[in-house]
Formats: structure tokens, sequence, C-alpha cells
């Protein structure tokens, strides 16, 4: 979200995303997202309809006083308030996000907390903010003592999966929770680019060089909408992974194909809700993994397997006299 005003402030912005199925046998219809969503009493639930449905919770903000995370080991400290909110799309699955954006220089003591509050999801370094150490420190991971946004997103999560009068918690296939994280900057003596890279536990990172016209905190719903479709792609690829195809296992193959046809194919929408300026920095995401081409050959095979199936099984059929 754009905070008109702050963001000539913010020179880093940071964050993470958690990715998993709603924890629910169906899919949600709008009313009951809404209410499953519904985090703060003094703000409205936001729905998009087009192109597909979305259900946005209200910003929950949790405020910190603590160092930031470098990859140098220098002590530096940060005051403000970290943004955090839920999505669902089409009712089926579930992101949680926190961010927040910090600013180049504060002062040398920290102010009152009203002062900070009236600045949601930035924070003010106590000093100068040396962003570039700051920002590879993040994506490195924080250690004790310092500023955990991770933990920040799990809340979040945990506080809509305890909404036991909405869910059931009998979900219709299994899926692993991806975490994805990054950070982004104003390129000024370089050329805009975008870095995605993958550690060995699974951890998405996203490193994000913006044109300096463009706000930081676009970069936000950038990484939302990656973190979906990659979490789409991993889940449907491992699903496929070493599945048996022989006709004597025709049942247990339905079972593994049909889950991800009726609820998880007609997900893949990438750029949907993303600014036009940003969306040709998703396009060199996307290139080097190659999201789309592989995605488009998961759901052929897909498809193909359910049309052989449907061959195999009307072959058992007995014809008529």
């Amino acid at each position: 979200m754009n905070r008109p005003g702050l963001e000539a402030d913010a020179v880093l912005a940071c964050g993470e995303v958690r990715t998993c199925l709603l924890p629910a046998r169906d899919a949600l219809g709008e009313r009951e997202a809404v209410r499953l969503l519904r985090m703060r009493p003094d703000e409205r639930v936001r729905v998009s309809r087009h192109p597909n449905r979305l259900v946005v919770s209200p910003d929950v903000l949790t405020g910190v006083d603590c160092r930031l995370p470098t990859d140098t080991g220098a002590r530096v400290r940060a005051v403000g308030t970290v943004s955090a909110h839920a999505l669902l799309v089409e009712g089926r699955v579930l992101q949680c996000a926190a961010s927040f954006s910090l600013a180049a220089a504060g002062a040398d003591r920290r102010h009152p907390w009203g002062y900070y509050l009236v600045r949601p999801g930035l924070l003010v370094p106590v000093g100068r903010l040396p962003e570039r150490s700051v920002a590879r420190g993040f994506l490195l991971g924080h250690r004790p003592g310092q500023l955990d946004v991770g933990s920040i997103a799990e809340g979040v999560l945990a506080q809509v999966a305890r909404q036991g009068a909405v869910l059931d918690h009998d979900p219709p296939l299994t899926a692993a929770v991806t975490h994805l994280r990054w950070t982004a900057v104003r390129a000024v003596d370089e050329e805009p680019f975008s870095v995605f890279t993958k550690g060995e536990d699974g951890l998405r990172m996203v490193e994000l060089r913006l044109p300096p016209d463009v706000p930081l905190t676009e970069a936000g719903a950038l990484c939302v909408d990656l973190a979906l479709h990659d979490w789409l792609l991993t889940t449907v690829a491992d699903k496929l992974d070493g599945l048996r195809t022989h006709p004597a296992d025709d049942r247990a193959v339905l079972r593994v194909l049909l889950p991800l046809v009726d609820h998880l194919m007609h997900l893949w929408m990438p750029r949907a809700r993303i600014a036009p300026v940003l969306r040709t920095t998703w396009d060199a995401l996307e290139e080097t993994p190659g999201y789309s081409r592989q995605w488009n050959a998961l759901a052929q095979r897909v498809r193909d397997q359910l049309s052989l199936h449907a061959i195999q099984l009307l072959g058992k059929v007995p014809s008529g006299p």
C-alpha cells in the first residue's frame, strides 16, 4: 500500500510472505472469507472480484524497537511499526505478508511512540542507515535479538488459522508452506535489476533494484504475486513428481489429479494486480526460472493424464449389443 508523504523518506523496503493452502475442505465464499479476515473492527476487509476473487485483511501494525540484521555485524537500531496483512485468493490459497520501509536516517535518540504511529509501516533508524548492509543482512536472515519479520507473518497466519468457526482443518490435499523474503532499494547509479534465488531449506529470496521513480512500497504486491505463483508451481510439481500412471493405479492417480484441477489449476494468473511499472520486473524474475513455461507443461500433463485415464476407463466399459 502506498503511503503518500512517507515514500520520500524510505530508501529500503523489506518483507516476508508466507503462502499455504487454506485449511478447509472447500473454498470459502466471499462472505465467509470476509468474516475470516476481519482482523480489526475499525477497518473493513477489502474485496476485489476481477480478474479473480481476492480478499485482503486490514493492516495490523506491530511496534518494534530492536536491532536490524546486517551482513557486517554492525549494530543498527530502528524504531517504528511493521505492517502485516492476510490475503485469500479465490477462497483457497492463504497468504500472510509482513513488511516495512526504512528511512535513510533518524535522530540520535528515540522519539515518543506517537511519532512512529503516524508513520505506519516505516522504521526510523537511530542515526544513519547503512542501507546496502541492512538489505544484504535481511536476506541472510536475522540473529537472536534482531528484527524477525518472518515471525510477525507467522503470527498473522496462526491468527487466521485459529478461526475454528470458519475453518474445518480438513484440506483436500497436503501442501507445504512456502517462505519468500524480499528487499527493494532504488537503483541510483546502476541499472534496475531483480534476482530470484532459492535457499537449501526452500526459502525463496528476491532482491530488487527498482527505477528511481517507482515507489518502494509497490514491491510488496509484486513479491506477494510472485510468492503465490511460486507456491502453485511448487505444489503441483511436487504432486506430479514420481506419480505412477499404470492403469492398475487409476484410482490413486485420480486422487492426486482431481484435487489439483478442482482447487488450484484455475488460480494461475501472474501480474494480475501489480503496478504496470513493475510488470517488466515480474517478467525478468520469471524469465530465469521459466515459471509460466513450466506451469504450462505441468498443466498439459495433468490434462493428458486425465484424458488418458478417461480413455482407459471407457475401454473397460462393455459396448452395447
